[in-house]
């Protein structure tokens, strides 16, 4: 048996805790808005003004996420094509910052919400004049630190990020950690992982970028170089838009309701979390079509969360995640997940309707005692025979996603790999101004 302190001193022991309500949460808001936020403003106090006109509250996000069934929300503003602004009254000049402490409001509506905050921060200067406005002001910040630091620099944004981490550890302990959108020298050379580890040892570090040591996610995202190093266990999130669009430009562009549904249910059927970008207008309502969907979606998902919510992915096929890859010959996809408090409980996804109404598939040598519709909870007929579970009669199929929830005579298991490692500073690629 492990003592106390040596239980403290696991990196993984602690990884896994401190990951605990990320590991529990199924999805979460990605939420862009700032001062480039359409119609964009070059003034901080007037964009300020603006938002607190249209009535901004934490609670309009918070209500969303609610509906959701969403855990957390990352939320970007410290971003480098929404003008760089810190929604908190900061004490380091560098970048605009707000007087009103909306960064403050969201943590304590999220905390009495039960929902996560996590802070959106960027290493990228590249956008500082992108609209003909300076964004950054180097001039005040190399005052304020005593010595010339250029922030349009890599290294110079890194050092003036560095003191943004530290004020924000310092004031928002109800924060729950940092997303990450790629790395910097600066940081692992002035130790800032190791920091935030010592004075904040439960929050979480997502990076987007190359596989950082010490963050506890990996982004979808195909990075060269990744090892299996890292001590910390894993968990991978996949970020991406609902609307085509990571911010409010103007524009109200439609929303494939069956593309968000499919992979936030893909995503679900690998263990994998989906972070879903809204992009809020200023006084923080969405866009119509985005308001129409978070409506939907939250009809849709209340009505099938239990093989969602507290699962982990089962793979593609039958129970127990037997996988192939692909659809299925016959043009039927179909996803599995398995609840984590009863590994007996699978749930398969048909996520493509059966030309004949009938759903096949291997059953990983597990017996089946029970098949029901999630949606109306009434009993569906199955035979299992050859290897195979096959279900059929099912004369109502949803166009997304027929879910149909399984109990076996016994529980099966399944391991997660770590990943890990990271280099010097990458360029941004040149997508970048229209990626978070």
């Amino acid at each position: 048996m492990a003592r106390p302190n040596e239980i403290a001193d696991d990196p993984i022991a602690c990884g896994v805790r401190r990951q605990e309500w990320l590991r529990d949460s199924a999805l979460g808001l990605f939420l862009h808005w700032g001062m480039r936020t359409s119609p964009a403003y070059a003034d901080v106090q007037a964009w300020e003004d603006r938002v607190t006109a249209d009535g901004w509250t934490a609670e309009r996000w918070l209500d969303k996420a609610g509906a959701l069934h969403a855990g957390y929300i990352v939320l970007a503003s410290f971003h480098s094509r929404l003008g760089y602004v810190r929604v908190w009254p900061s004490e380091v000049p560098g970048s605009p910052a707000t007087r009103r402490d909306f960064l403050g409001e969201l943590v304590s509506a999220a905390t009495r919400a039960g929902v996560k905050v996590l802070l959106y921060m960027t290493d990228d200067p590249q956008w500082h004049d992108e609209t003909g406005t300076e964004s950054l002001d180097s001039a005040a910040y190399s005052a304020y630190k005593g010595s010339p630091v250029d922030l349009t620099t890599r290294d110079g944004f890194g050092e003036f990020a560095y003191d943004n981490f530290t004020e924000v550890m310092r004031r928002y302990p109800g924060l729950a950690g940092f997303w990450i959108d790629r790395e910097n020298a600066y940081w692992r050379r002035s130790g800032l992982y190791d920091r935030i580890r010592t004075e904040r040892p439960g929050w979480i570090l997502a990076c987007n970028d190359k596989d950082t040591p010490p963050a506890d996610t990996v982004m979808d995202v195909v990075a060269p170089g990744m090892s299996v190093s890292a001590l910390v266990p894993r968990l991978t999130e996949d970020r991406f838009t609902v609307a085509d669009t990571w911010w409010f430009d103007g524009d109200d562009p439609a929303v494939n309701h069956g593309r968000v549904i499919g992979r936030i249910v893909a995503n679900a059927a690998s263990s994998v979390k989906s972070l879903l970008a809204f992009g809020p207008q200023h006084g923080g309502l969405f866009p119509p079509n985005q308001e129409a969907f978070g409506d939907f979606a939250a009809r849709y998902l209340d009505a099938i969360w239990e093989s969602v919510g507290g699962t982990e992915g089962g793979g593609q096929s039958g129970p127990s995640g037997t996988a192939r890859p692909g659809p299925r010959g016959d043009g039927v996809t179909t996803l599995t997940t398995v609840r984590r408090d009863d590994p007996d409980r699978h749930y398969l996804h048909v996520v493509a309707r059966p030309p004949d109404g009938t759903v096949r598939v291997a059953d990983g040598g597990l017996p089946v005692v029970e098949a029901r519709d999630v949606r109306t909870g009434d009993a569906v007929a199955f035979a299992q025979s050859g290897g195979h579970l096959t279900i059929s009669g099912i004369t109502s199929w949803d166009p997304y996603d027929t879910v149909f929830a399984l109990r076996t005579a016994r529980a099966s298991s399944g391991t997660a790999s770590p990943h890990p490692a990271a280099s010097e500073n990458t360029p941004h690629p040149i997508s970048e101004g229209t990626s978070s």
